[in-house]
């Protein structure tokens, strides 16, 4: 996975310079239009009740869903698309014979028991099972950090060996970590800079671990 392939860059602007089907799968988790999730001494739907979160950084990235321009160069550029958070872009991206379905394994927390997927991969839908919190122990560094489990499953149930890969919003870079775990060639881009920074040293830091392993 080059590092090199990583951009601090809005995505659309990016697709709009890209070819058609330049992309064998595009895994993406962009805004789900919720509103901020994290707000200093409290959280939306209780999510500050639990530990392990990202800092109590405010930002407005989630405010709104991306335009509908947004979907159409997604799907232009990538053959395949799995899109977390699909049940809200439903309007955009039509009907599926099969969801995605992560299942947080949360108990009685007051975070959501599943995220749900749209996907054109496969015509049935798929579960997987890794427990949001205790799954992995790592300090979260994206309000949404997803596990890097999770998307090693993508890959392994979704992907073919030689696959091209995007990622239009990179987040922690938990894609980049399983992409590089698995071999395969990703394309990824984060607007946010202190995001986007905080997944480059991450990125790095898992590469250099790897090779001294």
């Amino acid at each position: 996975m080059d590092i090199k392939k990583i951009y601090n860059e809005d995505c659309l602007n990016a697709m709009k310079s890209m070819k058609d089907n330049q992309f064998d799968l595009a895994i993406v988790d962009p805004p789900y239009g919720l509103g901020d999730r994290l707000v200093k001494g409290g959280a939306k739907g209780g999510m500050r009740t639990l530990q392990n979160l990202a800092d109590d950084k405010v930002t407005t990235w989630d405010d709104e869903i991306p335009k509908p321009k947004y979907f159409t160069e997604l799907q232009r550029v990538s053959k395949n698309q799995i899109i977390w958070g699909g049940n809200y872009f439903l309007d955009y991206l039509g009907k599926t014979d099969g969801f995605i379905v992560w299942d947080k394994m949360n108990g009685t927390n007051p975070m959501a028991d599943a995220e749900l997927a749209w996907q054109n991969v496969k015509g049935t839908t798929r579960m997987f099972r890794w427990h949001h919190f205790s799954g992995e122990r790592t300090k979260k560094i994206h309000p949404t950090q997803k596990p890097v489990k999770l998307y090693e499953w993508l890959l392994m149930n979704y992907a073919k060996e030689g696959d091209k890969i995007l990622d239009t919003h990179l987040g922690s870079g938990s894609i980049a970590l399983a992409c590089h775990n698995l071999g395969f060639n990703l394309e990824g881009y984060e607007l946010d800079k202190e995001y986007y920074d905080n997944a480059i040293k991450r990125i790095k830091n898992h590469q250099s671990q790897l090779r001294l392993i």
